[in-house]
């Protein structure tokens, strides 16, 4: 089938207004948050309900079209980019913003995939819930994105990932059938747990379209900053509040310099690490006496500054690095942190690259590497992920495989756990339409 006549077709389905064609409509939704990843479409589709995401995938995999699903963008990994050359249409499911109601007796809500993270909070703190999940990236992060990712952020410690809030899906397949799960029940043991299968996908085997989401009572915490001389002596402080943790974050010392030199706010202590950790209550006499280097947040001002030097750190070194930026999120063993810190930071201690700078979840064992380098050394991201898995970490967090990581998927995942995935990708996309190179090569 010609382009133009794609197009056409798309547009009789959605409407010739929500079909973007030239470059320079499609540039943003052609290369990632990060810049690295980029590459080309026949066109961009933008959806307003199921019925119209149906019929589209029907009509692309009758053609043999590659549809890469995208909310908003904000990943550092490459999942939400068609490839160069692609042929791929991309479906932008940022207009699926609606909000029902929510359970006032069990806190369940259900939201259309293109939902932002900040309009869901806003929305659970209007009818006296919380949302489990916080991250960043909340003002453009939707939440379609979020369930397809399994993302985490700061929170993960207390409240899980975000697979643990989500009830149900609704998921339109290649073919264009659609799988609705979104009932919510408790108990419902009557097969294979579908709506899981989903969490994590990366838009692979089917389009999540609606959300059933389960909301937490909101509570108050206390917000503690410690300096910190090393790995271990920040995870030694963190522990002494187990089953009370809500947050607990590590930022070394250039992460948080580039932040105090952006916005002018004063980094508190000379250390080498700064960490944030939110306690659920209140903070015992006696919890922090011992501690050289440490404040508590006393309003609300105070946590907002104290949270901006971690939750900038990504913003400002997108601004303030010059050259290919290498981003890269890693997990390991509590055990291990403190040394895989050294081992990373020392193997970067090389000529042509700069603005080394790890941060990230410190009780998830979550690091988020970050540097430059003048041209785009895929060997030095490679090598800080073999790093990663010979101490029995994970290549990848929280923010996915994308095309980034699939060539390294092996050193995560077992050659018979490839095989049962490649299965369920060929049961559910038979023609590999849906995201074509993201998870597998």
């Amino acid at each position: 089938m010609q382009t133009k006549a794609v197009v056409e077709q798309l547009a009789g389905i959605v409407g010739a207004n929500q079909v973007l064609s030239t470059p320079d409509l499609m540039g943003a939704f052609v290369v990632d948050w990060t810049g690295r990843y980029r590459g080309d479409a026949i066109c961009v589709v933008r959806t307003h309900s199921v019925t119209e995401v149906s019929a589209v995938l029907a009509l692309c995999s009758g053609a043999g079209i590659p549809v890469v699903p995208q909310g908003g963008n904000t990943g550092l990994v490459g999942g939400s980019v068609p490839q160069v050359n692609s042929g791929a249409v991309v479906l932008s499911l940022t207009q699926m913003n609606s909000l029902g109601p929510v359970d006032p007796v069990t806190g369940h809500v259900s939201v259309g995939a293109g939902v932002t993270l900040a309009a869901l909070q806003a929305h659970a703190h209007a009818a006296g819930w919380s949302f489990g999940v916080d991250l960043a990236a909340r003002d453009s992060a939707t939440i379609g994105g979020m369930v397809a990712t399994n993302a985490g952020g700061i929170h993960v410690v207390g409240n899980g990932m975000m697979r643990k809030q989500v009830l149900g899906v609704e998921v339109v397949l290649a073919s264009g059938e659609v799988i609705r799960s979104m009932s919510g029940l408790a108990k419902n043991n009557t097969g294979y747990d579908l709506t899981q299968l989903f969490c994590g996908s990366e838009g692979t085997i089917g389009v999540i379209t609606e959300v059933s989401l389960q909301l937490i009572r909101p509570h108050s915490t206390e917000l503690i900053l410690s300096g910190c001389e090393s790995v271990d002596q920040a995870l030694s402080i963190a522990s002494r509040f187990t089953g009370k943790l809500a947050a607990a974050e590590i930022m070394d010392r250039a992460g948080i310099d580039a932040v105090s030199r952006v916005t002018g706010i004063v980094v508190p202590f000379p250390t080498p690490f700064h960490i944030l950790v939110e306690v659920d209550g209140e903070i015992a006499p006696g919890d922090l006496d011992d501690l050289e280097f440490v404040t508590l947040a006393m309003d609300s001002g105070e946590r907002a500054k104290y949270w901006a030097l971690r939750e900038r750190i990504t913003e400002v070194l997108a601004v303030e690095s010059v050259g290919v930026s290498h981003k890269l999120d890693i997990s390991v063993p509590l055990s291990e942190l403190d040394a895989v810190y050294r081992e990373i930071t020392t193997y970067l201690d090389q000529p042509g690259v700069r603005d080394v700078v790890l941060f990230g979840h410190l009780m998830d064992g979550n690091f988020h590497v970050f540097f430059t380098t003048d041209t785009d050394d895929t060997t030095l991201d490679a090598a800080v992920l073999e790093l990663v898995a010979a101490c029995g970490g994970s290549i990848s967090a929280e923010h996915g495989v994308g095309h980034m990581k699939a060539d390294h998927l092996h050193l995560s995942r077992s050659a018979p756990e490839i095989a049962a995935m490649r299965g369920i990708k060929t049961a559910l996309d038979p023609k590999g339409i849906l995201n074509p190179g993201v998870l597998f090569i």
